[in-house]
């Protein structure tokens, strides 16, 4: 192989590997000073975004470098490819920052939703007793008449919760806890004793 083209060869491996390195740290740079720049970031803000610009200048800089000392073009290359990257995640950060919460707000609610679908399962079975079970039905036919304004409340906050599980809504908890206000007062309309 000519030294030409081992030489040309090198370079563009060089300059594939370096440019990768760019773009890594340029865009985490960006999103890392968005991130910590916004209104939400706590008061130590200023000297985060300090650490996030020097640590990815410590990549960066190095990378355009390393691979000028090789190639003299190629720092031109990455110069303008390093711009372009950081243009572009300065773009679209806002975009991934809130995809980014989402995902984080949608982890911390996930025990509280697993709650909230264990308490409507067991709300669900109770009022089954009163819908199944003949002698219920008998004995507390307040319970199924929806003419009772107890009762037509409580199948309103039955199919409001059914609605936001399905939906996977963040209102589905606080949708439970009126399902078992709703059945608890009408429980008490058609006079069940308390506990039963």
């Amino acid at each position: 192989m000519p030294a030409f083209a081992e030489s040309a060869l090198m370079g563009a491996f060089q300059l594939v590997f370096w440019g990768a390195v760019l773009v890594c740290a340029v865009v985490a740079t960006v999103l890392a000073v968005r991130h910590h720049s916004t209104p939400a970031a706590d008061m130590r803000a200023p000297d985060t975004v300090f650490w996030d610009v020097f640590m990815g200048s410590v990549v960066a800089l190095p990378a355009i470098l390393i691979s000028t000392l090789a190639a003299p073009w190629s720092g031109a290359v990455l110069t303008v490819l390093g711009v372009s990257a950081g243009v572009a995640a300065h773009r679209s950060s806002p975009r991934i920052l809130a995809w980014h919460s989402r995902v984080r707000q949608e982890r911390r609610a996930r025990p509280l939703y697993s709650a909230a679908q264990d308490a409507h399962d067991m709300l669900l079975e109770r009022w089954r007793r009163y819908e199944l079970d003949p002698a219920n039905c008998i004995d507390y036919p307040g319970m199924t008449d929806v003419r009772l304004p107890e009762t037509s409340a409580l199948i309103k906050a039955m199919r409001e919760a059914e609605q936001l599980r399905a939906e996977r809504h963040q209102g589905y908890a606080p949708a439970v806890e009126r399902f078992a206000l709703a059945l608890s007062a009408a429980e008490r309309a058609a006079g069940i004793p308390a506990g039963r």
